[in-house]
């Protein structure tokens, strides 16, 4: 896949409380570009909210790209580097074999990043990165505004606007 377009991607995730209210935030670049969106969930896990980032992040690129994907969930990094080709293998079980958790997201993410040449990448979260640091300011507006009483922002809604703003 040579030619394609170059995208970094930095993600983060969180809720308050784990079950709880939860938000994700995005920051896309392309050269000078940069794109930024959030979404919220009312009742939710930190797993899943690190998770829809990753979604959010790739489901906006509306053709294939050349990706660096910037997280600072380990979960989110390994399941895609490693642990999601074993899964698939035993049917969506763990070695244990117990159905994977947020099986749903995992099957999206999987699905939405074969679309793309995406390289996973690490970056310790709080630890003062502009982007990540961004990111996570956008998650928790996201659960601050839901918690406000606005309407939980869905990552299709997410999109939307994204879409509308570009």
């Amino acid at each position: 896949m040579s030619g394609l377009k170059s995208v970094t991607i930095h993600t983060d995730g969180g809720c308050e409380g784990n079950p709880g209210p939860g938000g994700w935030g995005v920051v896309i670049q392309h050269g000078e570009q940069r794109f930024e969106f959030k979404g919220s969930e009312p009742a939710t896990t930190n797993n899943r909210m690190e998770l829809s980032a990753a979604i959010a992040g790739l489901r906006s690129l509306n053709q294939p790209c050349e990706v660096t994907l910037w997280t600072d969930s380990q979960y989110v990094k390994k399941g895609m580097s490693s642990w999601v080709h074993a899964w698939k293998a035993r049917g969506w079980r763990t070695a244990g074999k117990q159905p994977v958790k947020n099986e749903d997201l995992w099957k999206t993410l999987d699905e939405i990043a074969s679309r793309h040449r995406v390289q996973w990448q690490w970056i310790k979260g709080h630890a003062g990165h502009p982007l990540n640091e961004r990111c996570d300011e956008l998650a928790r507006e996201a659960i601050s505004q839901l918690k406000r009483g606005a309407s939980r922002q869905s990552l299709n809604e997410a999109l939307a606007r994204f879409s509308e703003d570009r």
